[in-house]
């Protein structure tokens, strides 16, 4: 008599080869999925690698191709742009107008890859001389004074020829502001992906760094959300779907996947994540130190947001992910 019980089920079934667990794997990734952050600078012949995010890099406009050639390559069709300014001031000007760094970029870009999306993060951070993400009051950023800034310079992406803008800043009613100049000055097709879900995180440090917009007093917690908070979250999101989003943003990403999941449940459009560059520098630094395998736990990482219901991901890791699938090694 056995003394084994009758296991009528036996999940291992499905799990005792590669093909058998590809056949029946839950969660795919695509390189459809991923949207690669560049970093522009003003310039020629730059391309210096950023110490903090090693692999990513400071492109001026004639060189960003190079980057952009071995993206298209591995099937990434989208970029979302951040720029480096040639001069900084108390407003950000340098941003609002059709000479700017990143104005430039798109319309390069548009005009070297017609088949490229074109996102641009949309903030006044990197172009204020405070490194703060709007126009001050004293030590505060003046949320309403900040707003008319945001859509001169949304206006004027869309004016270049970017497919879609992307207010990061935290700015309440920035959303509907935004949708409401890029219609009425005629461009109503340009999509909008709101940084709907944005909190006050640690992870972003390297970001500061390669995009120079540490601020030089205080922090971001006025304006960016409590880490702790998860119903505001939601607030959040669904105040920007009904102000006019298109696409709704979580970030960061690998820190908040039950947030993630909780809005892809709630609202009614794509969701997006941001692998942010904390995440990709740790990755980078433990697998260079052969802690981890790094390509593996890149790839576990990236299948993690998915699963968690992220229609787009955000991530430095765009171009190693998309040559890992389409070499048919993940």
């Amino acid at each position: 008599m056995s003394l084994l019980p009758d296991l009528a089920h036996r999940p291992r079934r499905l799990r005792s080869s590669k093909a058998i667990r590809s056949l029946v794997r839950e969660t795919r990734l695509h390189a459809d999925d991923f949207m690669m952050p560049l970093f522009v600078v003003p310039g020629k012949e730059v391309l210096t690698e950023i110490p903090s995010m090693p692999g990513m890099y400071h492109h001026s406009i004639d060189r960003i191709d190079e980057t952009v050639d071995r993206l298209v390559e591995v099937g990434i069709r989208s970029v979302i742009l951040f720029g480096i300014p040639e001069y900084k001031d108390a407003e950000g000007s340098d941003s609002l107008h059709d000479g700017g760094i990143i104005q430039l970029a798109v319309r390069h870009l548009r005009s070297r890859y017609p088949d490229l999306y074109v996102a641009t993060d949309v903030c006044l951070c990197e172009y204020t001389d405070h490194g703060h993400c709007g126009v001050l009051r004293g030590e505060s950023v003046d949320n309403d004074r900040t707003l008319p800034l945001l859509q001169k310079q949304a206006v004027s992406h869309a004016r270049a020829g970017a497919h879609m803008v992307a207010p990061s800043g935290m700015m309440d009613g920035v959303v509907g502001s935004i949708r409401t100049a890029l219609d009425e000055e005629g461009f109503s097709d340009v999509a909008l992906m709101s940084y709907a879900v944005k909190y006050a995180s640690a992870y972003y440090g390297p970001f500061r760094d390669a995009a120079q917009s540490t601020p030089k007093f205080g922090d971001r917690r006025a304006y960016q959300m409590d880490p702790p908070n998860r119903r505001e979250a939601l607030r959040e999101a669904l105040l920007d779907v009904e102000e006019g989003a298109d696409i709704i943003m979580v970030k960061p990403a690998l820190a908040y996947l039950d947030i993630l999941r909780e809005v892809a449940d709630t609202v009614d459009v794509p969701v997006a994540c941001y692998s942010v560059s904390g995440e990709y520098s740790m990755i980078k630094a433990a697998a260079a130190a052969g802690f981890v395998d790094g390509d593996r736990i890149m790839m576990e990482t990236l299948t993690s947001m998915r699963r968690a219901g992220a229609d787009i991901i955000l991530t430095y890791f765009a171009e190693e992910a998309g040559g890992l699938l389409q070499r048919g090694e993940y």
